[in-house]
């Protein structure tokens, strides 16, 4: 993982916050001693939030594609209810 950087280190530093960020990975910014927030580069951030495969393709290559599911509703009457 990258480095730390104190919040004003940070802020006087962006551009090299950034650079790091794309060359050595995450940096970490603290405030008052406490973990505040992370510069990462965009193709971090990119595998982190796209998924590896998209909703379709998961149900599709699921081991329970094809497996029949009862979905029959209950032909019961509702409980009563006291409001």
């Amino acid at each position: 993982m990258g480095s730390t950087w104190k919040l004003q280190d940070a802020k006087n530093r962006f551009s090299e916050v950034v650079n790091e960020a794309a060359r050595s990975g995450p940096q970490i910014v603290t405030r008052r001693g406490k973990e505040a927030a992370v510069v990462m580069s965009v193709e971090d951030y990119r595998r982190l939030v796209r998924p590896e495969v998209d909703l379709v393709e998961f149900l599709q290559t699921s081991p329970l594609c094809g497996i029949e599911l009862d979905v029959e509703r209950s032909k019961e009457l509702s409980r009563e209810i006291n409001l």
